[in-house]
């Protein structure tokens, strides 16, 4: 089952990854948000556990971070 997350605007969104290959030869995945749960670009995941959903306030649009690193002391 795809994540998915409801933006300010009452919009729902799913999760979708896919994996690409870097200029310089180096393997990383790439999260993305679509409208539809599939998707012909990517293939529905969950939301990795050290990432967080942030949305841009002046127009609802969804991006996912690495969540801040908690120091202690």
């Amino acid at each position: 089952m795809a994540y998915s997350h409801t933006n300010s605007k009452g919009i729902t969104y799913y999760l979708h990854k896919t994996d690409v290959t870097l200029r310089g030869g180096k393997p990383q995945t790439i999260y993305f948000f679509a409208k539809v749960e599939k998707n012909a670009k990517g293939e529905p995941t969950d939301l990795p556990e050290d990432r967080v959903v942030k949305e841009n306030p002046r127009n609802g649009f969804l991006t996912i971070s690495k969540k801040d690193k908690v120091e202690k002391k």
